[in-house]
């Protein structure tokens, strides 16, 4: 038998779902998808600047880097992870040194990662606010639904 997770050995029947940040799934996703870019990227660096960088350092460098993306999204829910996301934008923009287009590339995800953080910290407080003012209907009203 799998072994259960914390969450599920505390579930207990009528437990309300534990909802999720909409501004972590934003950022996890443009940080995903920056790992993929970086991976590719890397590959293209490879075949282009072999000669000028030893292979070893530009696959090390930009394997290291894409895996450094994939373990933020774990971490984006802790205080520190959107901070390590900034960083890792700024990293990104920096790769145009060794590939000048990346310079573009970086900015258009560091504008996606802020809209994407903006963005999802806007819905997250409307969602919150929208489950107060349920929550406070129900009390007031009792949980019980309407009849049809």
């Amino acid at each position: 038998m799998a072994k259960l997770t914390k969450a599920q050995r505390e579930w207990r029947p009528g437990m309300p779902k534990k909802r999720r940040s909409t501004k972590v799934m934003f950022a996890s996703t443009v940080l995903l998808l920056e790992a993929f870019v970086v991976f590719f990227a890397t590959l293209a660096v490879f075949g282009l600047r072999r000669g000028e960088f030893p292979p070893a350092l530009i696959l090390g460098i930009g394997i290291a880097l894409s895996l450094v993306m994939v373990f933020a999204c774990a971490v984006l829910s802790k205080p520190w992870g959107v901070a390590l996301g900034w960083i890792l934008q700024v990293v990104l923009i920096f790769t145009g040194i060794f590939e000048p287009m990346m310079y573009l590339v970086g900015a258009l995800f560091g504008l996606a990662w802020w809209y994407g953080i903006r963005t999802g910290i806007r819905i997250d407080t409307e969602s919150a606010q929208r489950e107060r003012e349920q929550a406070e209907w129900n009390a007031a009203h009792g949980d019980t639904p309407p009849a049809s």
